[in-house]
């Protein structure tokens, strides 16, 4: 059966594959490294958190940022961003003015907001849907249980309720269609250390299908996003032409894991290479060397503890305090250490979280602890050029040189940057910025 061929992109096209529906496809070769093609955001918004750090524009990081006059709450570079974005802010600006505290819609609310605005003010095609417009987005509409049914429609209710003013709703179906649309096609923005920047909507990205092997990676300067080959990708003939993948996921976690967030999220099961060999999940779900080896039961009984306290975990940050947060880590790694070794996922994932905690209450040694145990795992789960692995590396190298130890801190930030190269291009502004760190030693 002939896969259909569709609109192209220089080296690129879109095709319709048996079994997976749209899809990219190369119609050349490129290397590890190599971009392949660049999408400017349809929209995006930056996240609360950030502002005053970001400009609300184009996402630049930089000091001495000019505020709104009216909210006094967005940031930009200068008045040429600000004007740039006034589309958009004028949606929420006024708003904040009334509501105050009150004002608090969710990031995926606040960039439906902005899709809504766009499409009044840019019916035509955009530069960021030469592959895919957001219009063709799948939404698996029928595939919504109850529970995702009643996300969606508190959401119209925050839209309605927070965004009366500027917006001209379509019917509530059009709404329910366009949240879950939202749901399956949305990205997040992060930087250089994976720190939640903001989200948007990048169409011809989200062409592309997934993989637990993926050939390339999605990164972002400012609120362009780029996709770049991590392996060698060569075009077959005009039927086996090589399928572009990208992963929707964490590739950390072992495959039944994988899948359950990928049928959760996403609609679909991976039939990929590794999800059919599960060659990694042995690996990944290391147990401890003991005399008396684990029953079956013991080992079932604690994967099953483990991925419980990921899920309470995740709610607790919503409310507990640092300390506590950090003694449900410590109590968590100390139960499932006596089954699992330290390289076992959930082990490293409760580092992670530890290591997050440590950081944020500015205890840089055992931030630094627990990034050691977790960096060698790290690099052995992950696919070899891994945007966590490079910002482990990263983390490390900063906490090395803020506590004075200079030679582990050069060493390990070149080892970000040696994955960054490829993952971000040599050109990145992060590359340049982290050789600034070390340029005097």
């Amino acid at each position: 059966m002939r896969a259909e061929g569709g609109p192209r992109e220089e080296g690129l096209e879109r095709f319709t594959s048996p079994g997976k529906g749209r899809g990219l496809r190369a119609r050349q070769r490129f290397a590890p490294g190599e971009l392949l093609f660049s999408c400017p955001a349809y929209t995006c918004v930056l996240t609360v958190s950030e502002r005053g750090n970001h400009c609300e524009c184009c996402f630049a990081r930089k000091e001495g940022l000019s505020k709104c006059g009216r909210c006094k709450q967005a940031f930009y570079c200068n008045v040429e961003c600000q004007k740039a974005d006034w589309a958009m802010h004028k949606l929420e600006c006024s708003a904040m003015c009334v509501f105050g505290q009150n004002w608090n819609p969710s990031e995926t609310v606040r960039l439906t907001a902005r899709i809504l605005a766009k499409q009044k003010t840019h019916p035509e095609r955009t530069q960021s849907e030469k592959l895919l417009a957001v219009k063709e987005f799948e939404s698996h509409l029928d595939k919504l249980d109850n529970e995702k049914r009643e996300l969606i429609q508190n959401d119209i209710a925050a839209l309605h309720h927070f965004y009366s003013k500027h917006i001209e709703y379509p019917d509530n179906a059009a709404l329910v269609v366009l949240f879950a649309q939202v749901n399956c096609n949305g990205f997040t923005i992060e930087d250089e250390e994976l720190s939640h920047l903001g989200s948007a909507i990048f169409p011809d990205v989200a062409l592309m299908n997934h993989s637990c092997c993926p050939n390339v990676i999605v990164t972002y300067k400012g609120t362009l996003a780029e996709v770049r080959a991590v392996q060698e990708i060569e075009p077959g003939d005009e039927v086996n032409a090589y399928h572009i993948f990208t992963s929707y996921i964490d590739l950390l976690y072992p495959t039944e894991d994988r899948n359950d967030r990928l049928r959760d999220s996403y609609f679909f099961t991976c039939d990929c290479r590794e999800c059919i060999t599960k060659e990694k999940d042995k690996d990944k779900l290391e147990k401890r060397k003991l005399n008396e080896p684990p029953s079956a039961e013991t080992v079932r009984d604690m994967i099953k503890y483990a991925r419980n306290v990921i899920e309470e975990f995740r709610r607790a940050k919503h409310y507990k305090s640092p300390s506590e947060l950090l003694e449900v880590c410590e109590l968590s790694l100390d139960k499932m250490g006596s089954v699992f070794e330290d390289s076992n996922v959930y082990m490293l994932h409760m580092m992670y979280q530890a290591m997050g905690v440590c950081l944020y209450m500015q205890d840089w040694d055992g931030a630094l602890r627990y990034g050691e145990k977790i960096i060698k795992p790290y690099s052995k789960h992950y696919p070899l050029y891994s945007l966590n692995v490079a910002s482990m590396w990263l983390k490390l190298g900063r906490l090395y040189m803020g506590l004075e130890n200079t030679t582990a801190g050069v060493k390990a930030l070149k080892k970000a940057i040696a994955i960054m190269e490829v993952a971000h291009g040599k050109d990145h502004p992060y590359i340049s910025e982290i050789k600034n760190e070390f340029k005097d030693h």
